[in-house]
């Protein structure tokens, strides 16, 4: 009976109502919106490089090296030498291990030496492989395999010539050397996309005239003479190991890192990724924050109708108190009306963020690499639902016992 009267006294004042489900709507696809891109984009990050077990490098900070030799950002302190690569590489609890040489660039994308085994042992969203979009691997000295976003920025095909420059930030390029695109990587939604990859032996190639940062005057050696010369290189990046069983990291980590021929630095990937999603929590936490304030403020907005309906509805109330209805009832009809207010909002506010996740996916993806997963909504998101749901009904107690405590003469009275 009660239901049935809070249905129809909210059809009865439609755009009212309907104005407040839609803000609440809103705010509460804001709220999840932001929970579902905040739990993506922590997937995202920790997808970023799966299967490997330790990155080693320079001594420094964790972080530091993460970002430099996983999403390419900042520079190494020192390198690492060949002979202490070749060390750690020849230890009978090393699987596989792959090189990374980073310094130069392409049009402000980084140019990373490697091998092919990278291709191989590279792994990203839990087991993905890295799959050629167009073209092969690099099968020449001055072949390179390059990512998607860098094909579709530059509008690069297979066959096209590529002139790395040296450094980051320099005029300096090595046009006595330039690359030939070999292969297009498919999307990965990971830093591989805005990566030129060459071979180790390309990068001692394109710095033969070169030493101390720059380019000795007067030398120029010609490609013939340096595709006969002995390129090993003479030291790295930083590297990535896998193991042979899962027991041996940490014993493998601590080796690394007493390692007595230099300063050299391993870390377990997924820690180094705690670790800096830890620093960027301050800015997720704020997010939040501003999301659940919209939330709050759609709410106490709909007690603010709620409010302003009591005086024209005064007469209603009274009529209903006239009829022998008791105040409970009435304070149980107002609560119920914020009810199925916060109700219907909440749950349309769960479909607008299916629909803008539809939308805003592939674009996502594309732009930031970040891969949002549309599925079944969380436990977490169910909580938050209801909720919103409670908190509706809270604060819908204000007004309703302003309405309980009406009495019928100050219903009826016409105030002039």
């Amino acid at each position: 009976m009660i239901l049935r009267l809070a249905v129809a006294s909210l059809f009865a004042r439609a755009l009212t109502v309907s104005m407040t489900i839609l803000a609440i709507a809103l705010s509460v696809a804001l709220f999840l919106g932001v929970e579902k891109i905040r739990t993506g984009a922590k997937a995202s990050f920790a997808d970023t490089i799966s299967g490997t077990d330790l990155i080693v490098g320079a001594r420094s900070g964790s972080v530091q090296l993460l970002l430099y030799s996983v999403f390419r950002i900042g520079n190494a302190t020192n390198n690492v030498t060949w002979q202490s690569y070749q060390d750690i590489a020849r230890r009978p609890d090393v699987d596989w291990i792959v090189p990374i040489s980073l310094g130069d660039s392409h049009r402000q994308f980084r140019v990373m030496g490697t091998t092919k085994a990278f291709f191989d042992h590279y792994k990203y969203r839990q087991d993905r492989s890295l799959e050629m979009a167009d073209g092969t691997r690099m099968d020449d000295l001055f072949d390179t395999v390059i990512g998607a976003d860098v094909a579709a920025t530059l509008g690069y095909h297979v066959g096209d010539p590529i002139v790395v420059a040296h450094g980051l930030a320099s005029f300096a390029q090595h046009k006595d050397q330039p690359f030939r695109v070999s292969g297009i990587l498919e999307k990965t939604g990971t830093p591989v996309d805005r990566t030129v990859i060459v071979s180790m032996e390309a990068i001692e190639a394109i710095h033969v005239d070169w030493k101390s940062g720059a380019q000795i005057p007067g030398q120029s050696t010609p490609v013939d003479v340096i595709r006969e010369m002995e390129l090993t290189p003479k030291a790295i990046t930083a590297a990535l190991i896998g193991v042979e069983s899962p027991l041996q990291t940490f014993t493998l980590q601590r080796a690394i890192n007493d390692y007595r021929e230099e300063p050299l630095l391993a870390i377990l990937p997924g820690v180094a990724l705690q670790e800096l999603w830890s620093i960027v929590g301050i800015a997720e936490t704020a997010l939040l924050a501003v999301s659940a304030m919209v939330v709050v403020t759609a709410l106490i907005g709909m007690m603010a109708t709620i409010f302003s309906s009591l005086n024209e509805r005064r007469r209603e109330m009274a009529i209903f108190r006239a009829m022998g209805a008791r105040p409970l009832t009435i304070l149980s009809l107002l609560v119920l009306e914020a009810m199925v207010m916060a109700t219907v909002g909440a749950l349309l506010g769960l479909v607008l963020q299916y629909v803008g996740l539809l939308v805003a996916q592939p674009m996502l993806d594309s732009t930031f690499g970040l891969w949002i997963p549309i599925d079944a909504p969380t436990l977490r998101e169910v909580w938050l639902i209801l909720g919103v749901i409670c908190a509706g009904v809270i604060v819908s107690l204000i007004p309703a016992m302003r309405a309980y405590r009406m009495s019928v003469a100050d219903g009826m009275v016409v105030k002039t």
